[in-house]
């Protein structure tokens, strides 16, 4: 299995956890970036570092790109529309807002999906439509070994 199928598959393996703020654990509560923490853990081992305490707005007073920042760090960013299976995304929910939700590109082509954690629905699989592709803020690739 080549590393964005084995991404995508643990990404899926995901599917049907419940949403649970700042919780990273399969099948019992997960957030976006605890999905992403999990698919590390699965594919590359140890967390890279430590995820402090975070809030529903985090970030969003001091206006800083958290999220963007710590993917750039441990991620390779890759052109915008570069779209690949495996992909993380990231997005910003609303325009001119900090990046701060996260997801799986899981199929590209004529209908594209990613899967995320979404709150009120869990882990699932959606359609990346237009208006989500616009909220897209950059793609990133997990290190190669995943």
């Amino acid at each position: 299995m080549t590393g964005p199928d084995r991404v995508v598959a643990e990404a899926r393996s995901w599917i049907g956890t419940p949403y649970l703020h700042q919780a990273s654990t399969k099948g019992a509560g997960t957030d976006c970036l605890g999905l992403l923490r999990g698919i590390w853990r699965a594919l590359q081992g140890v967390e890279p570092e430590p995820v402090p305490p975070y809030t529903a707005d985090w970030a969003e007073p001091d206006h800083r790109e958290v999220l963007l920042e710590a993917a750039a760090r441990l991620l390779l960013r890759k052109p915008d529309g570069a779209a690949d299976r495996g992909d993380v995304l990231v997005f910003r929910m609303r325009t001119g807002s900090i990046a701060k939700h996260l997801g799986i590109q899981s199929q590209t082509g004529a209908e594209p999906r990613f899967i995320h954690a979404y709150t009120d629905h869990g882990v699932v699989e959606s359609p990346l439509s237009q208006p989500w592709e616009r909220r897209i803020a950059a793609r990133f690739a997990f290190p190669k070994g995943a």
